[in-house]
C-alpha cells in the first residue's frame, strides 16, 4: 500500500491523539520521614538502579548575602564527615555512581544515581547522608570556590546575553528577594564568611524545609528506609517562611547598556505566573503559540521568517515560588534593534488582543501532547518532576492530568487569560549591545 504526504500526516495526527488519550503518567507515592522532610517516589523496575534527590527550600531568594545559597551548595561535596573532597569523589566512582548539585532562586538541590546492588547502594547512601547533613565547609575549599565563582562573574561580564538577563532580572523585581544574583557579585562575594556560609546552612538546610524525590527499582519500604538514612543527621527544622508577593508593573521601563558586540541582545518581559497558578495550562499553550514552539512560533514567523532581524526568537513563562518572568528574548544587528523591537511589540500586542487561530491552538496541542511522553521518559526525567511537585506542593495526578489540561484549552481562555496577565504597555524592555552604531546605521 502507497500512502502519499497528506494521509502519512493523518496516521502520524491520529497517531498523537490516541496517544494523548492513552497515556497514563506514572504512579506517584507520598509521605514524610519522621523528622518532617515530604518524600515522593515512584518505582521503576527496568533497570537496577535508582534516582534519588534531595531539595531545599535553600535558593537566592534567601540570601542573606548575595551569593551565599550557591556557594553553599558548592561547599557540600567539598567535604563531608571525615571524607575530604577527593575522597568522596573516589567513593563514588568505585561504585560507578554519581553525584550532584545546584542552587536556583527557589531552590538548592542534591542529586545521586546508584546501582541497586547492595555493596553500591549502601556506599552510595552513606556519602549522600554525610554530604547533605555533615559538610566540612574548609575554609581552603570556600576560597578555592569563591575564586572560581569570581572567575564565572568575570566571563559573564564578557557576554552580552549574561548582561542582559541579570539586567532583566535586576529591573523586574527590584527590592524582591528574587532579584538577588542567584551566582552573587563579585562585591557580596568577596564578603562572604563562613560563618555566612553556615548561618544559611543550619538555617535550611533542615528535613522539614526538604523534599526527597525517589525514582528506581525499589519497593515501598525500601525507599522508605533510604529517604530514613538520608535525613537522619539532619535536624528537623522549620520550613523557610512565605516569600513576598512580586509588585505589578505600573508603567514601561527601558534600559540600554553599551556593549562591543556586533548583535544586541534583547529581553522583553513583566512578572508572569508562579507554580499552581490557576492560568498556567492556558498560559503554557497560549506561550507555545506565540513564541514556545521554536521556528513555527508567531514571533519567529513575523521577526526571522519575514523580515530575517533574529535567527532566533523566543518566549517563555517560568514559574516559580512566586510569579516568575514572563519573557520574550531576541538577538539582532545592531542597526536593526529599534525594528526588531517594534515587530516584537506589534506581533505581542496583536496576539494578546485577538488570541489564536483555530489551527495554530490545534498545532499547538498536539505539539505539546504528542511530545510530552518523551519528557518523562527516563527515570532522570520523571525524578526532576517529582521534585517539582514536591517542591511546589502540586497535585500528584499532576502529570496524569497534563494531557487532558492540554486538550480542554480554548481560544477563548488564551485570549482572556492573556489580556488579564499580560500587558504591553508595561513591559520592562532591555537592550545590550553596540547602540551607538545601531543609531548612526541605517
Amino acid at each position: 500500500m502507497i500512502f502519499d504526504r497528506r494521509s502519512i500526516r493523518w496516521l502520524v495526527l491520529v497517531a498523537v491523539a490516541w496517544s494523548g488519550q492513552l497515556w497514563a503518567g506514572p504512579d506517584i507515592q507520598s509521605w514524610q520521614t519522621s523528622k518532617g522532610a515530604r518524600v515522593l517516589y515512584v518505582e521503576a523496575p527496568e533497570l537496577p538502579m535508582v534516582d534519588l534527590r534531595i531539595v531545599f527550600d535553600a535558593g537566592s531568594a534567601r540570601d542573606a548575602v548575595p551569593g551565599v545559597a550557591s556557594l553553599t551548595n558548592a561547599l557540600l561535596e567539598e567535604g563531608a564527615g571525615d571524607w575530604s573532597a577527593d575522597e568522596i569523589a573516589e567513593r563514588l566512582d568505585s561504585v560507578g555512581s554519581e553525584m550532584t548539585s545546584s542552587a536556583h532562586r527557589d531552590m538548592a538541590w542534591v542529586s545521586a544515581r546508584t546501582l541497586t546492588e547492595k555493596h553500591a547502594l549502601t556506599k552510595t547512601l552513606d556519602t549522600l547522608a554525610q554530604v547533605v547533613s555533615a559538610p566540612r565547609f574548609d575554609m581552603a575549599e570556600l576560597e578555592r570556590n569563591r575564586k572560581a565563582m569570581l572567575t564565572s562573574l568575570s566571563h559573564d561580564e564578557q557576554s552580552p546575553g549574561s548582561v542582559a538577563q541579570k539586567a532583566f532580572m535586576k529591573t523586574l523585581f527590584k527590592e524582591h528577594p528574587y532579584a538577588s544574583p542567584v551566582e552573587g557579585t563579585k562585591e557580596s562575594l568577596t564578603a562572604i564568611t563562613r560563618e555566612d556560609v553556615l548561618k544559611h546552612y543550619q538555617r535550611y538546610y533542615v528535613a522539614k524545609n526538604a523534599v526527597i524525590a525517589i525514582v528506581g527499582a525499589v519497593d515501598r519500604q525500601e525507599a522508605a528506609r533510604m529517604a530514613e538514612l538520608i535525613t537522619d543527621g539532619l535536624e528537623a527544622g522549620e520550613r523557610a517562611p512565605e516569600l513576598p508577593m512580586v509588585s505589578q508593573l505600573d508603567a514601561a521601563t527601558a534600559v540600554d547598556i553599551q556593549f562591543p558586540s556586533s548583535q544586541s541582545h534583547i529581553l522583553m518581559g513583566q512578572p508572569g505566573i508562579y507554580r499552581g497558578d490557576p492560568d498556567y495550562f492556558v498560559l503554557y499553550v497560549g506561550n507555545h503559540i506565540l513564541g514556545g514552539s521554536g521556528l513555527v512560533s508567531l514571533l519567529s514567523e513575523e521577526v526571522r521568517e519575514k523580515r530575517g532581524l533574529s535567527y532566533s526568537v523566543y518566549s517563555y513563562f517560568s514559574p516559580m515560588r512566586r510569579n516568575g518572568p514572563f519573557l520574550i528574548g531576541a538577538q539582532t544587528q545592531n542597526a536593526k534593534a529599534q525594528e526588531a523591537l517594534t515587530v516584537i511589540r506589534q506581533t505581542l500586542a496583536r496576539f494578546v488582543e485577538q488570541g489564536p487561530s483555530e489551527d495554530e491552538l490545534t498545532a499547538a496541542k498536539q505539539n505539546i501532547t504528542g511530545g510530552f511522553p518523551l519528557r518523562i521518559a527516563s527515570n532522570s526525567k520523571i525524578l526532576e518532576y517529582l521534585a517539582m511537585l514536591g517542591f511546589y506542593d502540586l497535585p500528584l495526578d499532576y502529570l496524569n492530568v497534563f494531557v487532558s489540561k492540554i486538550n480542554g484549552v480554548t481560544r477563548e481562555q488564551i485570549r482572556e487569560a492573556f489580556q488579564r496577565r499580560v500587558q504591553p504597555e508595561n513591559l520592562i524592555t532591555v537592550v545590550v549591545g553596540n547602540e551607538q552604531k545601531a543609531n548612526t546605521v541605517n
